[in-house]
This record gives structure tokens, C-alpha cells and sequence, in this order.
């Protein structure tokens, strides 16, 4: 399959992946995390982030699911955008293992703000009620954009006055790092952040997600919930050590910087297709585009992507850290002799 524009989970490993876990494959090592790589997957983490428990895990679902039900009660609730993955594409999978409630916001760009969140604080203390209890967003959203390290240390702010964690969910948070030209502790602790679904492998790792915590002393109960969610793997070590070359070599910063770089010339290229026009600002490695009906049906015959919404002919398209220069004239050309065949919009 050649190299489309359907998803960075498409790509391949990054080689120093493949190399980290050759070199991770020799002899024998203990299981469950007590490793040395482990431990040096730990030590890269706290030397990006200050004083953070680490849990690595194999999927963002488990991630999101995990950072929910170490910190929330049954009866508390999540607020998040309607467009988040855990509202939209989790399979209802905190609802079924927490056992949480989420309370969906609309948002026009996929960011939520205080004053939309205090609309849905009502009724804390009635025991009739779900107990709001955690903001939950996305960086970067779901279509692409970017919340500020102002904005997010605003909605900490907000959050803790409220009595509230504020999570982020970090599938592509390199890619938000790498876009705001700022560290991870800038964009995470200095913030106010209080847990993080911290995510690589839409960044060229191998099924390497973890649970971050930016106080130690709230983690004290997840090497039990992440037992009970099946995510405790035996052979921890191979998890372990793509995070440790990634984060040691900033080898993550030159991947979230190619995949974005890719994305800006792609929305230059599309863009320019008179037929073609922004569904939301590209900021990150996603350009979404409003496209004509009619052009979708043949050109996801030439490459796979997915619609975003039918109803709006709102598509996705995705850059990835291996996306190519020659991959985007191929594709903009395709788009090009779709449209000279007689597409109409």
C-alpha cells in the first residue's frame, strides 16, 4: 500500500524504533517493567517533566480509560468537546470501564473554554446528579487546531478553582510541541496539567502510549487499575525502550516537525485548488478540506483517507513523519486530473 493520507497510525516505525528494540532483544530481562529500560524510559520522562509517575501502556484508548479511573469516582463525570476521541471514537469505553458519565460540549474548532464549562457546573453536591469532575481535551484537537500554553493554563486555572483535573489527551502531543515551538514541560507542567494520555505511536513508535501523572502521589493506585485493564505487559521492556531513545534524542521533535511540515505544504498545494477550501486552520500534521462531493468517491479509490463529515463533505487528511514531498504532488496531481475529468462541486 503505498503512502496515503489516511491516518499517522498508517506509517510505518521509525528505523530508530527497530534499532531500540534489537538492541532491547538480547538475553533475558524481568518482566512487567522491573527492567533497566523501564527505568530509563522513567528517567527520560521526569527529566522532560520534572517529578512524574510513569505507566506505559499499548493503546490511547487504555490510556484515556486509565487516566479517568485513577482519578475520578463512578459518579463523577468528564467534560469534553463533542468532536473528542473519547466522546466519538472510544467505543463508549470509559462509560463501560469506568463508569463514568461524559458530558459533551459543542466547540466550533474542538476547544473548550471556561465559560462554556461553568454552563454545565450546576448541580455539584445533589446526590441526584452526576458530580462533574474532570475537563478532559485534546492537543491537538481532533481537527487539527491548537490550544495556546495561555489558553491551557487558563483552563487549569479554572479547573482547579472548580475542583476539577484538567486531563489531556496527547495522542499527537509531539506534534502540538513541536507547532508551539515549546517543550513538554512547557506545554504540560508549567501549565497546570494534572495527567496526560501521552502518546507515540502516531509519532513512529511501536503500540508505545503512557499514563502520565504530574503528581506522583495521585498514581498510587495504577499499577492495580492498569493490571485490572490488561495493560500491564510482561514484556515492558520493548515498550520501554523506544520512549527511552525517543525522548533522550528529541528524536520525537524531528518527527512531529516533519509530519507538520508535511501538512503545511499539503494545505498550501490543496488550497490553491480553486474547488478546495479550509474546513478548520491547519496547525498541526491534519489539514481537513471541504471538498466536492463528486470528488471523494474517485479519489479514495486512488488513496485512502477518511470523511470527516458526509453531510458537510468535510475530509481528513493526515501527515505522517514519513510523509514524502513527491507524495503530495502525486496526490495533488490526482486530485488535479479528477477534477479536469468534469468532477462538479
Amino acid at each position: 500500500m503505498r503512502r496515503s493520507f489516511a491516518s499517522d497510525n498508517n506509517s510505518g516505525l521509525d528505523p530508530m524504533v527497530l534499532e531500540a528494540l534489537q538492541a532491547a532483544n538480547q538475553d533475558h530481562e524481568i518482566g512487567y517493567g522491573e527492567d533497566p529500560y523501564t527505568r530509563a524510559a522513567e528517567a527520560a520522562f521526569q527529566k522532560e517533566l520534572g517529578d512524574v509517575a510513569v505507566f506505559p501502556v499499548l493503546t490511547g484508548t487504555a490510556a484515556n480509560v486509565l487516566c479517568i479511573s485513577a482519578l475520578l469516582q463512578p459518579f463523577e463525570a468528564v467534560i469534553c468537546s463533542k468532536m473528542a476521541h473519547l466522546w466519538v471514537d472510544e467505543c463508549g469505553a470509559p462509560e463501560r470501564f469506568c463508569g463514568n458519565k461524559l458530558i459533551p460540549l459543542d466547540t466550533a474548532d474542538g476547544k473548550l473554554m471556561p465559560a462554556q464549562i461553568s454552563t454545565v457546573l450546576c448541580g455539584r453536591g445533589d446526590e441526584h446528579r452526576v458530580q462533574p469532575r474532570m475537563i478532559s481535551i485534546t492537543q491537538p484537537t481532533e481537527v487539527g487546531t491548537l490550544y495556546s500554553r495561555e489558553e491551557i493554563t487558563n483552563l487549569a486555572e479554572f479547573a482547579h478553582q472548580q475542583g476539577l483535573f484538567l486531563h489531556v489527551d496527547g495522542a499527537r502531543i509531539a506534534n502540538a510541541a513541536a507547532a508551539l515551538n515549546c517543550s513538554f514541560k512547557d506545554l504540560l507542567r508549567d501549565t497546570g496539567v494534572d495527567i496526560v494520555s501521552f502518546g507515540g505511536t502516531k509519532n513512529g513508535l511501536l503500540n508505545a502510549e503512557a499514563v502520565v501523572f504530574m503528581n506522583p502521589a495521585q498514581a498510587k493506585n495504577m499499577p492495580y487499575l492498569r493490571k485490572q485493564a490488561m495493560q500491564l505487559n510482561s514484556k515492558m521492556r520493548f515498550l520501554s525502550v523506544q520512549w527511552e531513545k525517543a525522548l533522550q534524542s528529541d528524536h520525537w521533535l524531528k518527527n512531529a516537525k516533519k509530519a507538520n511540515q508535511m501538512a503545511a505544504l499539503l494545505a498550501q498545494a490543496v488550497f490553491e485548488i480553486p474547488e478546495i477550501e479550509p474546513a478548520w486552520p491547519v496547525q498541526s500534521n491534519a489539514v481537513f478540506a471541504k471538498v466536492p462531493k463528486a470528488l471523494i468517491q474517485p479519489l479514495q479509490a486512488e488513496y485512502y483517507f477518511y470523511v470527516w463529515d458526509e453531510s458537510a463533505s468535510i475530509v481528513r487528511w493526515m501527515c505522517s513523519f514519513d510523509t514524502q514531498e513527491i507524495d503530495i504532488i502525486n496526490f495533488v496531481n490526482t486530485i488535479q486530473d479528477i477534477l479536469n475529468k468534469g468532477v462538479q462541486t
